[in-house]
């Protein structure tokens, strides 16, 4: 693929934004330098590699690979120099730092599994830690060694420090004494060539004997080092050249310790480069919201609501086209500035994206082919230096595209004809649309032409594509509809545009009648796809609040069924304590009749059996009609696991098993008390369910939640419905409080779920997380 047909598919303008995503020099490098691969298996590896770092990037929010200075040339010639700098060697250590924290990132228990391509990539770096951390031991900045680094250096400066206190001490008792001061310009102690001097009056260096180093610029005043502490100069002097030698010793060593690993180093990190590069593909991914296309060799595309990445997300309108599947061979009419060519331009963007590894911005199930060539004759290439009109220009660039055309290739072709005689300019076009599918090409072509349209009808393995075109707002709506040619709209627009009725009623004459049987044929086409198109949207609305109303009939029935258990259950029980106080009454009453005289006895000990069995009949009713309710919650299970949500029937209230049973008893949590529970006391939520609604309820593991619910990397949209999800498990467990981890970042996920809590049904209040609860990064939620 020449460099040509990626700056007319504006490739090199995705790079610039993947640039931008590249957190290190070398991957910035590579971006620049990026350009799609034409083998299957490199295409596969590239575009995995890029799926693993999303994997990676949206569990953790990060890149693992932290910015490093570029000291690639440092180490080439490490081997040819003394030494390096303090500041090359503390660049150097960064870079040692980049490296082993990318592995020790990458190298997870899990990552072999599922990220395996970032997990050998890792596993290649070697980590550095003793020159690592020798390094930063012994340097403290970019122009200081440590005074640590040596005992030699350590002695060496605290004797320049001694050294230096000696001879400002003596200079300040000289320029502070009444006999000397007066000689004086300033009163100061300054350095000059390495030596402590005072700055003299000219007239009087005579009367303060010693070493001139230098003068000012009018030779006003001289800078003198007085005699009495030459001595001690010079013993400052030696210090300074012993520190010199024993920080160019440290310098060496280190810089020895460092030559035999440099090669390494250095691949390392070429190696971080790959793996930045793979991380910053992701985050553009994440920014347009691409997906990543399923990839075939066998030259079908199927690009499902398509976004041309450089257009506004705004303005984007998305298509759906096809090409290689039953035709070959896709011809797109439209009226101009329509987005004929932004179609062609998306078709050949996604490719050559695709085969770069980066993600294209469409919707999941979008696939897209493998081609080895890649060939556009896209826009006005008009030459004035070269004599080419604009049509020498495209067949120029078509003869070449000719020329290298195969099964393996695309070819995107631009107004096709266009810029000559109409008829020889179609009778071209349909020949060299001919030879490119006799080739079996994957071609898809712009035209004007209503004599290219007829022929794609008559030609088996070629289909007419159009961009719908609103007669009433004389505006383009840039959607792409394949099956059906697009008419021309000449004579609807110069209507609407003021141009006079017989004018166009005598344009219609001139039209051949086969020019009006056909336009008529795309009219009537036209009208029916437009109404297909309607009563479409129309049918899958109303199946979107079919399906709506479905779900809220099914969970209102299912409300309703355990309502209803429940108030059966509680009135049984009710009526049980009714008869148990009439029970206690009748025994009252009974005491009462025994303490009388003058009554029989016997009668009485009949009646009052009499009515003690009636009452213990109807209790025993009561009592069986109550187990029996509360047998429809299914029966106990023999064992629970934890994380399994159950049913407490003593409490009557849902909870998570939290423990393993121990001497028949469960540790199980209801809301927020955790209390043991016997196993006979508890049953399964799918049970439960199935008795009173009398419905078929699956029981899945995800379907219990916990008392945390964790979104961080998420958006705020892809959060939201796991939030609700979360909440409607919490409801249901009789979870009353808990957490949510959003992070603090930025803070927009923040605002966004608890902007989403704040009319959220199921949400009672919520509060910012307190100190111990997670601040700011935790939204504490108190479920109805």
């Amino acid at each position: 693929m020449n460099e040509k047909v990626l700056n007319t598919l504006e490739f090199n303008k995705i790079k610039a934004e993947l640039r931008l995503k590249c957190g290190c020099c070398v991957s910035r490098e590579l971006a620049d330098a990026l350009k799609p691969f034409d083998e299957p298996d490199d295409v596969r590896a590239e575009l995995k590699l890029t799926e693993e770092a999303e994997t990676h990037f949206l569990r953790t929010g990060t890149s693992p690979v932290d910015d490093y200075p570029d000291m690639r040339s440092a180490l080439k010639r490490v081997n040819a120099v003394l030494h390096l700098g303090c500041g090359e060697l503390l660049s150097v250590a960064k870079c040692l730092r980049a490296i082993r924290v990318c592995r020790e990132q990458l190298l997870t228990n899990d990552a072999s599994e599922k990220t395996p391509g970032l997990y050998n990539l890792a596993g290649g770096l070697m980590t550095f830690s003793a020159i690592e951390d020798e390094i930063n031991r012994c340097i403290l900045s970019e122009d200081e060694v440590f005074d640590g680094a040596s005992p030699a250096l350590s002695r060496i400066r605290r004797q320049m420090k001694l050294a230096n206190e000696k001879v400002r001490q003596k200079l300040n008792d000289m320029i502070h004494s009444p006999t000397y001061s007066k000689y004086l310009q300033d009163a100061l102690v300054t350095i000059r060539n390495g030596r402590f001097v005072v700055p003299v009056k000219q007239e009087y260096r005579q009367n303060i004997p010693g070493l001139i180093h230098d003068q000012s610029g009018t030779g006003a005043t001289l800078f003198i080092e007085p005699s009495a502490v030459v001595e001690l100069g010079n013993e400052y002097k030696k210090l300074v050249m012993e520190e010199a030698a024993e920080v160019e010793r440290i310098l060496t060593e280190l810089t020895e310790m460092l030559k035999p690993s440099a090669n390494d180093i250095y691949q390392d990190l070429m190696t971080l480069g790959v793996i930045d590069l793979s991380f910053a593909k992701a985050k553009l991914a994440k920014d347009m919201r691409a997906v990543s296309p399923k990839l075939n060799s066998e030259g079908r595309i199927m690009i499902k609501r398509g976004r041309h990445p450089l257009i506004p997300r705004e303005k984007v309108v998305p298509i759906d086209v096809w090409l290689g599947g039953d035709f070959t061979t896709l011809i797109v009419t439209g009226p101009n500035t329509g987005g004929k060519t932004v179609t062609l331009k998306t078709i050949g963007l996604f490719t050559l994206m695709a085969q770069a590894g980066l993600f294209v911005p469409a919707d999941v199930g979008t696939e897209m082919a493998i081609f080895e060539n890649v060939a556009a004759d896209i826009g006005d290439e008009q030459s004035i230096e070269q004599s080419l009109s604009t049509f020498s220009s495209h067949m120029k660039n078509i003869v070449s595209i000719l020329e290298n055309a195969d099964d393996r290739s695309l070819i995107l072709l631009d107004e096709l004809g266009a810029g000559t005689d109409p008829v020889e300019g179609a009778a071209l076009a349909m020949s060299i649309l001919e030879e490119l599918h006799s080739r079996n090409c994957r071609t898809a072509a712009t035209t004007h032409y209503s004599e290219i349209k007829a022929f794609a009808l008559t030609h088996e393995g070629m289909q007419n594509a159009s961009m719908e075109f609103d007669v009433d707002r004389l505006a383009p709506t840039y959607r792409l509809f394949i099956g059906i040619p697009g008419k021309s709209n000449a004579f609807e627009i110069s209507k609407r545009l003021g141009m006079s009725d017989y004018i166009i009623d005598r344009a219609r004459e001139f039209l051949s009648t086969e020019n009006v049987d056909f336009e008529s044929v795309l009219t009537s086409a036209e009208n029916e796809k437009q109404k297909a198109e309607k009563e479409r949207l129309e049918a899958e609305n109303a199946r979107r609040e079919l399906d709506a109303l479905r779900a809220d009939m099914r969970e209102e029935l299912k409300k309703f069924e355990r309502d209803k258990a429940e108030m059966r259950l509680k009135a049984k029980e009710e009526a049980r304590k009714i008869v148990l106080d009439a029970k206690r009454e009748l025994e009252s009453v009974v005491n009462e009749i025994r303490s009388m005289k003058n009554i029989d006895q016997r009668a009485a000990d009949r009646a009052i059996q009499k009515a003690r069995d009636a009452v213990r009949e109807k209790d025993k009713e009561l009592y069986e009609t109550a187990q029996d309710e509360k047998a429809a919650y299914g029966e106990a299970p023999k064992f629970v696991t934890p994380g399994q949500s159950v049913h407490v029937v003593s409490l009557d209230k849902d909870g998570t098993v939290i423990g393993k049973a121990k001497n028949g008893e469960v540790p199980v949590q209801v809301g927020i008390i955790k209390l043991n529970v016997k196993l006979n006391d508890l049953r399964e939520i799918m049970a439960k369910e199935q008795a009173a609604g009398n419905t078929k309820v699956e029981y899945s593991p995800e379907s219990t939640v916990g008392l945390e619910l964790d979104i961080r990397g998420m958006m705020v949209e892809d959060a939201k419905p796991v939030v609700d999800r979360y909440l409607d498990g919490c409801r249901r467990q009789g979870l009353t409080e808990v957490s949510i981890i959003h992070g603090k970042g930025t803070g927009a996920l923040r605002a966004g779920i608890q902007l989403y809590l704040k009319n959220h049904p199921r949400v009672k209040a919520f509060r910012n997380g307190n100190y111990g609860e997670g601040d700011y990064g935790v939204t504490v939620v108190t479920v109805k």
